[in-house]
């Protein structure tokens, strides 16, 4: 039995069933999902036909109702037209020699005092009601990545240069989240967790700090109740100074292990297009989490929209505009916990539950777009998520923010340039 499989027994617990998807239920709320259990008919005489009748109707009924639930949970999908990329799919993007050198992140590539230090993940909502979030637009890199079947995304952002002043609204932990953090050497920060990452922080797999007490680490003290939020599940917040106050207090490491990503410079403003646009289907064209990133020549960087609505920073209201993007193809499956909650599985190479370590990949920065593959392997929970070209070489982004989307195949893709505008 090899480490992978040891990992994946050992977590399973009965908690992990074999992924089926669709299924009803209400997703990741503890509501549960109808189960039904067949019971023997026994006798030959007419009352155990008849007995054996009414069986048959039962059955009829329920397949009839699942089959109902089916096609709620197909429609919940909002599955969008399959990728599509307006562009030269051959064509080679120039590279520029890299500004930076040396004492830079080693994710971002930016230049700052701590540069070395240890990275921050925290975990942040998607939901409109928690908008706009605070501290994302000082992160080094984003992850986007659904947490329930019906598309529906959650967010990590992951901080080393950034040190914003309060980060909220935050949310609970997702076990697919987990090995993405070990991987960048961070620090996981949350509020509670899924049972299927719980099981993980409560094991030690992560340095992790959570400020719900009830799994891993309990951090409680060093975050605190916003007001002014109508739900108080969007009230967690924490100051920045007080999350890195309480990893020191607890004894995790400062110093950053993590190898880091390669960059370049910026193309000159002559070498860039006028327009570009990004569109990427987590939701439908008219839903809460359809994302969209206008290219902007003058800054080279990709103004993010959120629902039609330009998406800034709570601290301060600065745009969120990372100046890289960067999409990963990732098929999703459905999991269902020991209180018959739902939620989702993606296939990104955690050592537990997936089957699949690689995948399709586009990148965008430089008003460029680049295809190629992603890797982790999934034999180790703390392995390096690579962003590679088509040649397995490891993509040399820009400096600054890079924003991770994870999309499901089907969703939809669309890269919008100059002449398509």
């Amino acid at each position: 039995m090899n480490q992978n499989q040891k990992m994946s027994n050992k977590f399973s617990g009965g908690t992990y069933r074999s992924p089926v998807r669709p299924v009803g239920g209400r997703q990741g709320s503890g509501n549960p999902v109808n189960n039904f259990e067949k019971k023997p008919v026994s006798g030959k005489n007419n009352k155990g036909k008849m007995g054996l009748v009414i069986f048959v109707l039962i059955v009829v009924l329920i397949v009839g109702f699942v089959g109902r639930r089916i096609l709620q949970t197909l429609g919940d999908r909002k599955m969008g037209k399959p990728i599509e990329v307006i562009n030269d799919p051959t064509e080679i993007p120039k590279e520029y020699p890299t500004a930076n050198t040396e004492d830079v992140s080693p994710i971002s590539g930016l230049a700052c005092d701590g540069w070395d230090k240890r990275a921050i993940a925290v975990m942040q909502p998607a939901d409109v009601s928690a908008r706009p979030l605070a501290g994302l637009s000082e992160a080094d890199m984003v992850v986007e990545m659904p947490v329930l079947p019906s598309g529906k995304p959650r967010l990590m952002g992951v901080y080393i240069c950034g040190n914003p002043e309060e980060v909220g609204s935050m949310r609970s932990a997702r076990h697919d989240f987990l090995h993405i953090a070990k991987g960048l050497d961070a620090i996981m920060v949350h509020w509670g967790g899924s049972q299927f990452a719980k099981e993980k922080l409560k094991a030690g797999l992560i340095d992790n700090m959570n400020c719900n007490n009830d799994g891993g680490q309990s951090a409680a003290q060093y975050c605190f109740r916003k007001e002014g939020f109508a739900n108080r599940v969007d009230s967690g917040y924490a100051k920045f100074g007080k999350i890195l106050e309480g990893a020191k207090n607890f004894g995790y490491s400062s110093e950053g292990k993590f190898s880091g990503y390669a960059h370049q410079g910026e193309a000159p403003i002559g070498d860039r297009i006028e327009n570009g646009l990004l569109k990427v289907g987590l939701d439908s064209s008219s839903g809460d989490f359809y994302v969209e990133y206008q290219y902007d020549k003058e800054t080279n960087s990709y103004l993010r929209f959120w629902a039609k609505e330009e998406d800034t920073d709570r601290n301060d209201g600065d745009r969120i505009a990372p100046k890289n993007v960067v999409i990963l193809i990732a098929s999703q499956e459905i999991m269902i916990d020991d209180n018959n909650s739902v939620y989702n599985n993606v296939q990104l190479g955690d050592p537990w539950y997936d089957s699949s370590d690689s995948g399709e990949a586009f990148y965008y920065f430089n008003g460029k777009e680049i295809r190629g593959k992603w890797k982790k392997d999934k034999s180790r929970m703390d392995s390096k998520m690579l962003f590679l070209d088509q040649n397995g070489n490891e993509i040399k982004f820009v400096p600054g923010q890079i924003w991770v989307e994870v999309l499901e195949p089907g969703r939809t893709l669309k890269w919008v340039t100059d002449e398509n505008l």
